[in-house]
């Protein structure tokens, strides 16, 4: 079993989730609700997974919060 780390948006036009795994090429995906991009996302993964271990463009890091005046 293998844990990845997805970035989740909510596009304003359409109001689908988004998701992607940072640095993993092609691991993107969307759905109507979290439980189906969770699903897609999935998938995709699996899918990519089929070639081989990916190799990372870069290390996921985390977020930050950055302060503004």
């Amino acid at each position: 079993m293998r844990t990845f780390t997805a970035i989740v948006e909510r596009c304003p036009d359409t109001g689908l989730y988004v998701g992607f795994v940072p640095s993993f090429p092609g691991a993107h995906s969307q759905g109507e609700t979290l439980d189906e991009l969770n699903t897609n996302l999935k998938e995709v993964i699996e899918m990519l997974l089929e070639d081989g271990d990916p190799i990372l463009e870069a290390e996921y890091v985390g977020t930050q919060t950055v302060m503004v005046a």
